[in-house]
């Protein structure tokens, strides 16, 4: 991966991978939208080969080191982060931002007969996410709303650009449509893959841990709407659980998210500012 690209240019604009993400989409679209519809408590839909493979490929490489990222690794998750676009390789910002395209936002919308959706340009709690070997997030819901609880966080968008990532490398996307103490549906973290799903009061979601020496590489974003998923006003933090095999873990992420939401409740910002969000006004490289 490139690790000393600042200062190059991206090869493809965010116009150029939208219109190629668009033709793509458009032929999905019917199998997309039966996906969606077939789905329960985390509707999700699927669609391969989202961009030509080389295209795809580029992207990969464009991804910064972990140690130019922000690590994250506490019990509920070890992964590491990148908002501060303005910082990398600039096709990794082009690639996030070509689904802001109003073009590529009304397909979705079509799609998941969702309405009002928008894009963040902030990309708050989205961005670039790498994970290594051991590398792991925990079943959660994500928490309700955008940074300034304007509107519902609906939708995630996750594109996986890893090539040749297999079943057996671990790293998969793993939804829980029965909840945490049943056997969640497993996404392979495929090569040029895009997964779409919900984000609303049950949509618990994991990544299996990493078992290869290999990055697991997504560009992720989110979409907001002020209709929240279900259609009934919530507000909730986000909120880990442990897995089927780690009871204790469970019971403290469940403490922690409890102290977390009632904190919330007193004092709306949290207790610390978050620091994951594109600052567009930052000149540093």
């Amino acid at each position: 991966m490139n690790q000393q690209a600042n200062s190059a240019n991206a090869r493809y604009s965010r116009d150029e991978l939208a219109a190629m993400m668009l033709q793509r989409l458009d032929e999905a679209a019917e199998n997309a939208k039966a996906q969606f519809a077939a789905s329960t408590t985390c509707q999700s839909f699927v669609v391969d080969d989202l961009l030509p493979p080389d295209v795809a490929q580029e992207i990969f490489q464009a991804f910064p080191a972990p140690s130019a990222m922000r690590e994250r690794k506490t019990m509920r998750e070890h992964k590491y982060v990148a908002a501060q676009m303005n910082r990398y390789h600039p096709l990794g910002e082009e690639a996030l931002f070509a689904f802001h395209d109003p073009r590529i936002i009304e397909r979705v919308a079509r799609i998941t007969g969702m309405t009002e959706l928008e894009a963040d340009p902030q990309l708050y709690a989205g961005g670039l996410s790498l994970m290594g070997r051991h590398n792991f997030l925990n079943p959660h819901l994500d928490n309700s709303h955008d940074n300034s609880r304007r509107v519902y966080r609906v939708l995630n968008l996750l594109y996986y650009v890893s090539p040749d990532w297999q079943e057996d490398n671990g790293g998969n996307l793993e939804l829980w449509p029965d909840g945490v103490r049943r056997n969640p549906t497993t996404i392979v973290s495929r090569f040029n893959r895009l997964v779409v799903m919900t984000t609303g009061p049950q949509s618990w979601h994991s990544v299996s841990h990493v078992k290869v020496d290999a990055p697991r590489c997504c560009v992720s974003n989110y979409y907001f709407s002020k209709q929240p998923v279900g259609g009934k006003d919530y507000f909730r933090v986000t909120t880990f659980r442990g897995r089927p095999e780690q009871p204790v873990r469970d019971l403290v992420l469940r403490v922690d998210a409890a102290l977390r939401q009632a904190i919330r409740a007193f004092k709306p910002t949290g207790i610390v500012k978050t620091t994951h969000i594109y600052d567009h006004a930052d000149k540093s490289k």
